[in-house]
């Protein structure tokens, strides 16, 4: 006697390709979701260690960090960070920055896109502003202070 083998149909086979692309469909927008809040929450991770460690800094020295150009590591910095986290770049694009005495502030740090990676927007930019202070860029310990810049406040003028 002789079996028969039998394979799948053509109509079996797409209904699960549609099936699969159903899915992939579902699926795909909540890994793109998840990405960009990893990085928002990276990026706010990456603040409020920063504010520590100058905070920190402040209370032990008695000054502020120096002027930086953007991408560089003020002096004596990587004493209290890993030189990596400032000069690999931000987790969302941009490049790290300190500022002393200058756009109306006493001394801060924060991003500068100054066209190194992805450039953010102010609504990208508030949704960092809710997670690490009061969702307001003009006010509060988290400010955009020129239209490229967005930094946290260590000390006010």
């Amino acid at each position: 006697m002789k079996t028969r083998t039998r394979g799948f149909t053509l109509v079996e086979i797409l209904i699960v390709v549609v099936i699969l692309g159903v899915l992939a469909g579902i699926v795909i927008p909540k890994f793109a979701n998840s990405t960009q809040e990893s990085e928002l929450n990276a990026f706010a991770g990456c603040v409020r260690n920063f504010a520590s460690a100058a905070n920190y800094h402040y209370q032990k020295e008695g000054t502020y960090f120096e002027d930086s150009s953007s991408g560089q590591m003020p002096t004596g910095w990587d004493t209290y960070i890993l030189s990596s986290q400032w000069t690999n770049g931000t987790p969302i694009g941009g490049v790290w920055d300190f500022e002393l005495d200058s756009f109306g502030i006493k001394s801060a740090f924060g991003v500068h896109f100054n066209g190194s990676g992805n450039t953010r927007d102010d609504a990208y930019m508030q949704q960092i502003d809710v997670i690490c202070d009061d969702g307001d860029l003009s006010s509060g310990a988290f400010r955009k202070l020129a239209e490229d810049r967005y930094y946290y406040i260590v000390a006010d003028n």
